[in-house]
């Protein structure tokens, strides 16, 4: 490959589905119109639409793309191996009426970007049904050269575990490493680049609904995650001869086509589809100051509505560091049954309910009305808690929680690293109740 220019700009823009413009060249984004009959520098125009032309104000969104080469310009492609990417209808094995939890995959042992160490765990709906999510996790032990991604199913939702990477979008440029997740629009094309040796994390594929901020209700106008807080890139574009690969993830295959040049090359732009970023420690985390348990709905960072309200295609909640002070109450989380579908992942640090087998890089499915809460010496353990007002530290697990039962993969439930004997955890809880214990 053959570099002409790169532009290196790596600033951000904040905030949250705003509508946003910036040009990496003085005079690249056309002023008065979206599409000038003749482009001031000799840009192609091209419209990049996230939702249907006549959905609401409020709800549409779509950027403008002023580039070097219109992106049309692609050979036809040819399909490639999925290899252990799956997409719905996530029905090639009974889902089991059992609670799971699989300990951190190995790292990949041959030379493997972030297309090829994406592992599916476990899903939900489909690329055609738009709804739905597929909860992956992927290993990387090098950078995408030459090559670029386009998902055309769904949303790719980052949450980095280990290592950092650089998000290479239409848009410009993201770097994203442990506690911070970034999100790439479905449609968007992009690259990865690893800052690291290794690199691993959670990948939330999102077939429904977009992401945005929950309501508040009654907490007001501040808390939780705030808009101002979100992160977009700022133009910069990639002038660079080929030949590089283009692949396409298109109704639940990946599909594969050449170019000459790279389809990084938008000078300017404007409008509110974009990539965006955010730090889980900017987090306002909010609890009971009195007594008992509010519900975990309080540490929602972002939702994918589904078409009935309050019931989410996808929640994605946190439990970060944060201050315990209730009285009379049992803090570690409760006993629970839950309608909604849960798969709970670790960054870093302890989970408060269990005591040991949950790692980071780990993960825990809990389906829908499957019961589960602490283990035995967690239980035993905040049952004796003095109840000062005490502090979680050097925590952050990350919780993805649907209104539909995750169906987990054929691979994943053949993976060495998942738990056989995860039931156990809740074993040994002794019978205390007596009648006239108290008479």
């Amino acid at each position: 490959m053959s570099i002409e220019a790169i532009s290196d700009a790596l600033v951000y823009q904040s905030g949250f589905g705003n509508q946003f413009e910036t040009e990496a060249v003085k005079g690249a984004l056309p002023h008065g119109r979206n599409s000038p009959q003749r482009h001031p520098l000799g840009l192609y125009t091209e419209l990049l639409s996230g939702t249907a032309f006549t959905a609401p104000r409020a709800n549409n969104r779509r950027t403008w793309l002023y580039r070097i080469r219109p992106s049309a310009m692609l050979k036809p492609f040819s399909r490639i191996n999925n290899r252990h990417w799956v997409s719905g209808p996530f029905n090639e094995v009974e889902v089991p009426a059992n609670r799971l939890r699989w300990s951190p995959l190995p790292q990949p042992t041959e030379s493997t970007d972030f297309i090829d160490g994406i592992f599916t765990m476990a899903g939900n709906g489909s690329p055609e049904s738009q709804t739905g999510v597929a909860i992956h996790i992927y290993s990387a032990n090098t950078s995408m050269k030459d090559r670029y991604l386009m998902n055309a199913d769904g949303d790719m939702f980052l949450v980095p575990q280990e290592g950092r990477l650089t998000l290479h979008t239409e848009m410009g440029k993201l770097t994203v490493g442990p506690l911070e997740i970034a999100v790439v629009p479905r449609g968007v094309r992009f690259r990865v680049e690893l800052s690291d040796d290794f690199a691993r994390g959670y990948l939330c594929e999102n077939y429904g609904a977009a992401f945005v901020l929950p309501e508040l209700g009654p907490i007001g106008s501040n808390g939780l995650a705030n808009q101002r807080d979100f992160m977009t890139p700022v133009a910069c574009y990639e002038d660079v001869k080929g030949p590089v690969s283009v692949v396409n993830k298109f109704m639940g295959n990946l599909w594969s086509s050449t170019q000459d040049h790279s389809p990084l090359d938008v000078v300017a732009w404007h409008g509110n589809y974009v990539p965006y970023k955010y730090d889980l420690r900017r987090f306002m985390a909010i609890g009971t100051v009195t007594y008992d348990h509010p519900d975990p709905s309080i540490n929602t960072v972002l939702t994918s509505n589904s078409e009935v309200a309050g019931t989410a295609n996808c929640d994605f909640a946190i439990f970060p560091p944060r201050w315990l002070v209730a009285e009379d109450t049992f803090r570690p989380p409760w006993f629970h049954r839950n309608v909604m579908s849960e798969m709970l992942c670790l960054v870093e640090g302890i989970y408060d309910a269990k005591a040991e087998g949950f790692l980071p890089g780990g993960i825990s499915l809990h389906n829908a009305l499957m019961p589960h809460g602490p283990d035995n010496a967690s239980y035993e353990k905040g049952e004796a808690a003095e109840l000062e007002p005490q502090r979680l530290r050097e925590t952050m697990a990350v919780l993805f929680e649907s209104r539909y039962v995750f169906k987990p993969t054929a691979q994943a439930l053949a993976l060495p690293s998942l738990q056989k004997n995860y039931d156990n955890v809740w074993s040994g809880f002794k019978g205390n109740f007596s009648a006239g214990q108290h008479a």
